[in-house]
């Protein structure tokens, strides 16, 4: 027990398992594929049950809520005892939720399915997140990229997934989304040995910064604000892209899918290149000036069209998302002793309020429009950039 304990407080001892890592982003693709759909499917739902935008985007703020919010509770969970069967577990509901969206008649039973998938979400990221923290070695942001950007690519799959099996075969046939699941339930079958962590114990491996313990408040409050704010855009542009060219312009569902993908393919390659280059040059200085960058980008989104526009949604998604990683590792330093909790606030509390910021700006489609309500994402990056100038970190 104390050699391990000895091992776990010094990271650079740790190996670096990029099989483990890998096998994990597939887990991660696999979940969140289905969560990246939904936004996208949104407009076929709002149709099918004839809903509001105030009620459409109340089905995001549902699956966000119950995704997103709730994961400190599976970190606090997993932080007193070690849950791996989390990972296949939540993976399989995520996927069963969602598939079951193509039989509600009634809203309130479609709520019920989509709060059923967000649970298998939440189920997955703390447990994912704090095994994958034993395998990143000394390089805490790369390695817990690798992990990441499963998540990164499946939302950006997950729009262009599901639009086309709608429109090549029609909505009934949307359960064939669940074969992602099925994909990695398999994989984590064959290579379960390599997920192992022998003599896994309560002990954490992060290394704690000056702010570590009481003084880690001030600033976790800081930077949980800073990721609000960029997770309220990012779900913002997911949500009301589709709805701006599908709705109001009457455009090519498929085209409006691209756009979405292409904006979170962005973010896979932002996350992939932003973390090494965090490591690099500090992770706080990195968070500012990406919250900078993406400020300065989103007028572009309002102004341009065609391939342009396709270009910049990349540039403004690498910008945005690379910080993703990021910010978990500097929630997992400041809070050294608790990195389900730690996780579980950044991916689950702090961008599951996404959900919030899409149910505002419903209010505001339903009040000033759609076009509004996307311009109106403008001032999120930059609240975030003047946040994060203030958060507190070595």
């Amino acid at each position: 027990m104390n050699e391990r304990r000895q091992v776990m407080s010094h990271p650079e001892e740790r190996r670096f398992n990029l099989r483990a890592l890998l096998i994990l982003s597939l887990g991660h693709l696999c979940t969140d594929v289905q969560q990246g759909a939904l936004p996208a499917i949104l407009p076929f739902l709002k149709e099918r049950l004839a809903l509001s935008y105030s009620l459409a985007g109340t089905i995001i703020f549902a699956s966000n809520f119950a995704s997103s919010v709730i994961q400190p509770l599976f970190g606090y969970l997993t932080d007193r005892k070690e849950k791996p069967l989390l990972l296949p577990a939540g993976c399989l509901l995520a996927g069963a939720g969602f598939a079951l969206l193509t039989l509600p008649v009634h809203y309130a039973l479609l709520l019920v399915f989509v709060i059923t998938g967000g649970l298998g979400v939440a189920a997955y990221h703390p447990e994912g997140f704090k095994t994958a923290h034993y395998f990143t070695g000394a390089r805490a942001a790369t390695g817990m990229a690798v992990f990441s950007v499963g998540g990164n690519l499946g939302f950006a799959l997950g729009p262009i997934a599901a639009l086309s099996i709608v429109t090549h075969f029609g909505f009934s046939y949307l359960p064939l989304m669940f074969t992602f699941s099925l994909l990695f339930l398999s994989v984590a079958a064959v290579f379960r040995n390599t997920l192992s962590i022998p003599g896994r114990t309560r002990a954490t491996g992060a290394p704690a910064t000056e702010e570590s313990g009481k003084g880690a408040f001030f600033p976790l409050i800081l930077l949980i604000g800073t990721v609000v704010m960029r997770s309220w855009a990012h779900a913002g542009l997911m949500t009301y892209i589709p709805f701006y060219y599908i709705d109001y312009l009457k455009g090519d569902p498929v085209y409006a899918g691209k756009l979405v993908s292409f904006f979170l393919l962005g973010g896979v390659l932002g996350t992939m290149a932003g973390s090494p280059l965090a490591d690099r040059w500090g992770h706080k200085r990195y968070l500012v000036l990406s919250m900078l960058a993406a400020s300065l980008l989103f007028p572009l989104i309002l102004i341009l069209k065609g391939g342009a526009l396709l270009v910049v949604l990349a540039v403004f998604g690498m910008v945005l998302i690379s910080t993703f990683t990021v910010t978990i590792v500097m929630a997992q330093k400041l809070l050294p002793k608790n990195l389900g909790v730690a996780s579980g606030l950044m991916v689950g509390f702090a961008i599951g309020t996404g959900g919030i910021g899409v149910t505002i700006l419903g209010v505001l489609a339903d009040g000033f429009g759609v076009p509004f309500a996307l311009k109106s994402i403008i001032v999120l990056p930059v609240t975030g950039f003047l946040l994060s100038l203030f958060v507190k970190y070595r």
